[in-house]
Order: structure tokens, then sequence, then C-alpha cells
């Protein structure tokens, strides 16, 4: 598989404070790759800077060999990143179909000419996306009044609608239920698997993690300290120390079951 985005020694420090130090990984296409830690491990950090919200101290990014290090988040995003983020942010007096419609409107550069016609723009294409989140029956439902897993399904219908090459998922699943996190990842892995998109997601629910990853990393005081499958990482003796206080990480008939 071909590289994506490659990431070579990047850090970052906030006065005296090293918030990531050396960090080096790769995301190849198709790859859904999951980046854990404690909290304060680095990983928003990591995030602000491939996005281009935090500009790096030292090192490189690159996204299909071309250098994107402190480009700007609207010419990242141009050159085919996505992002979704802890907090949902939708227009809750549209309805669902519309906040689709609107990413789109904005991925084909209308937002200037969209007007008086914007319900009408790009309905088809908001309505397949939608379908392919499972929200087509609920196109029509305002997002003031949708249950807290269902924008994060509309999040994900947005995101896809710029059609990212790569998606950058901050906590995904954060605030819902067991059930709904399993389901909402078990979503992603598909799309990754249809479409080739490439995914990297922050992720402390690690049922979620060990049994959806193809390759998950750990960040610890931000450094980079496993980088492997989950039975790797699940072996590794380092994380088991920092991350996981020694205790077993799940057998691998526990993540899958």
């Amino acid at each position: 598989m071909s590289v994506i985005l490659k990431v070579e020694h990047l850090a970052k420090s906030f006065g005296g404070v090293k918030a990531v130090t050396d960090v080096s990984f790769e995301v190849r296409a198709g790859e859904l790759k999951a980046l854990i830690g404690p909290n304060g491990a680095g990983k928003s950090t990591c995030f602000n800077m491939l996005m281009g919200q935090l500009k790096p101290s030292s090192g490189r990014v690159s996204l299909d060999g071309q250098d994107i290090t402190g480009h700007s988040p609207r010419d990242v995003w141009r050159r085919g990143v996505g992002r979704t983020f802890q907090i949902t942010g939708t227009y809750q007096s549209m309805t669902v179909a519309e906040n689709v419609q609107m990413a789109l409107i904005s991925h084909h550069r209308k937002i200037y000419s969209f007007l008086p016609r914007a319900h009408r723009m790009y309905r088809e294409e908001a309505l397949a996306l939608l379908a392919l989140v499972g929200m087509a029956d609920q196109a029509n439902r305002a997002c003031a009044i949708l249950a807290y897993g269902d924008l994060k399904r509309l999040e994900l219908a947005i995101a896809l609608a710029h059609e990212p090459r790569l998606l950058l998922m901050d906590e995904p699943t954060a605030g819902m239920a067991p059930r709904e996190r399993i389901s909402l990842m078990q979503l992603t892995a598909d799309i990754v698997a249809e479409r080739g998109i490439s995914v990297l997601f922050t992720e402390h629910d690690m049922d979620v993690v060990f049994a959806h990853s193809h390759h998950i990393m750990v960040l610890n005081r931000g450094e980079l300290i496993a980088d492997g499958t989950a039975a790797q990482v699940r072996a590794n003796a380092r994380v088991q120390e920092v991350y996981l206080g020694g205790g077993t990480l799940f057998s691998p008939e526990d993540a899958h079951g």
C-alpha cells in the first residue's frame, strides 16, 4: 500500500514544556490506524499539527509526498484531509440533509453563489451519503432533535462530503453508549474498506481500538513508544508499564467478542 501521510521527527513545545517529541510514523492507503495514550499524552497536539491548527516546532508532515508542514487548515483540507472532532459541530436549525448539502456546496466551491436555491443543490449526493452512514430515513429531521449517536453519524457524512483521502477522527465515539461506539467504528471500517480512505483516529475505548484498528500507535508524554499490530502493542512491555499500569490488555477473544 502506498503511503498517504508521512510524519518525520515531529515536535512541539509550549515555552519550556515539550508536548510532542520526535514523533515519526506513516499512514498507508486504506489503513485504519489508532493513536492512543493517556490524557495529556500529546494526541490532540499531534492532530492539530497535522491539520495545520498548530505549527510544529520542528519536523515534517508530508501528504502524498508533498510537504504540508505548517500549511493552513484550509489548504490541508483542500488537499484531501478531513477531520471530525470530539464535540460535533452542525447547523442545528437546518435539517440533516441540509447540513450535508452545505458541506457539498463548500466542497464544490459554490458557497458564494448558492442562494436562493441551496435547498435543491446536491440533494441526491447528500441523500447518498446519508444512506452510506445509515441515516437516509432521517434526512428531513432537524439536527437540534437528533440523538447524540446520530449526530456523530451525520458528522461522518459531512466529512465524507469533501471526498477526503485521509480522515482524522478525534475521539469519534466520545460520549456514545458502548453499542453505538462499536457500530460507528464498524461503519468507519466498512467505509475504509469500500472507498480506500485512510483513517487516523484517537480513542480511549480500548474495545473499539483493538477490534477495528489495522495498526495502533501509543503516545506517552509526547513520545511515541509503540507502533504495530494489536498483538504487538498488547505484548509491548513498555505499553503495559506506562499506559496500562502493568495489567493485561484484552485477550484477542475479548477484543473481538
